[in-house]
């Protein structure tokens, strides 16, 4: 069975191990690992399966110092969180698109972490939404991060939404209950998203990484830089070179060359020219 690299793990975040499994500890865990692991889905753009095993994501966001997305990021970082001494666990959610009313397919892992008898909405693997602090869930007030407010709404029915404020409004970003996932349906649910025609990863490329006093994505065929209390900044992408020297500078991410990528990276920039 493999276990954690924990001291690699840590050397990428830059971070001591924490004395104890505290808030503040979890915040700085959460918020750095925003700060340095990026969101991105290479994978998803060339079609290729994701495989989540801790084995595998491991080599790949440790070793080969790569993101990933959510069922890998926030995999990865549960059991770090665990490793630690955290009493945290992995639970899912539905991703709100367009009506929100329509339900959608459980398509998001993060976790729920308790500290003192309060629980905490943990996530480091929601792209350019995600937040980067925990989020307690019996506030129904907002909640400040270093990148923003949110806020944590409970219908009658026990469904938890997660909220965020978006140009003065509060838009939602995934409902989800506090029943635990099994591997097995972290398996099917990251099959969809990997494989599923009706998922809208395969063929997309999305990447974020969120900084001190920053945020940056890739997403629609653009790069956007977000800085707290000015305009966001907006720069279409040029072609594959453009592409690939963004991920490098803006998100430290240098794929290795492989058959296809630069064709992949053309043919998602054609469909938002």
């Amino acid at each position: 069975m493999t276990t954690l690299d924990t001291a690699l793990y840590l050397r990428r975040l830059d971070l001591p191990a924490p004395a104890a499994p505290t808030l503040d500890a979890l915040t700085r865990l959460q918020t750095r690992h925003n700060a340095v692991v990026p969101f991105e889905t290479l994978a998803s753009l060339m079609r290729e399966p994701v495989a989540i095993d801790l084995p595998s994501v491991q080599r790949k966001v440790l070793q080969a110092t790569r993101g990933g997305y959510c069922y890998e990021l926030n995999g990865l970082f549960l059991a770090l969180l665990q490793t630690l001494g955290f009493d945290v666990r992995a639970i899912a959610a539905r991703v709100v698109e367009g009506d929100d009313r329509t339900p959608t397919a459980q398509t998001h892992l993060c976790g729920l972490a308790t500290l003192d008898g309060a629980a905490h909405l943990v996530d480091v693997g929601f792209g350019g939404n995600t937040p980067t602090a925990p989020l307690r869930l019996d506030r129904r007030d907002p909640q400040s991060t270093p990148h923003g407010r949110y806020r944590i709404d409970l219908a009658p029915d026990g469904l938890h939404t997660l909220q965020a404020e978006i140009l003065d409004r509060w838009r939602p970003l995934y409902r989800f209950d506090l029943r635990p996932v099994p591997a097995i349906d972290r398996e099917v649910g990251n099959w969809y998203v990997c494989t599923h025609p009706d998922s809208s990863f395969p063929g997309q490329l999305r990447v974020a990484r969120a900084g001190p006093g920053w945020r940056r994505t890739i997403g629609n065929g653009r790069f956007t830089l977000h800085r707290p209390g000015r305009p966001s900044q907006h720069r279409q992408l040029a072609d594959a070179d453009d592409v690939l020297a963004v991920l490098a500078e803006a998100f430290d991410i240098r794929p290795a060359p492989q058959p296809g990528l630069r064709d992949a990276i053309e043919t998602w920039l054609s469909s938002y020219r």
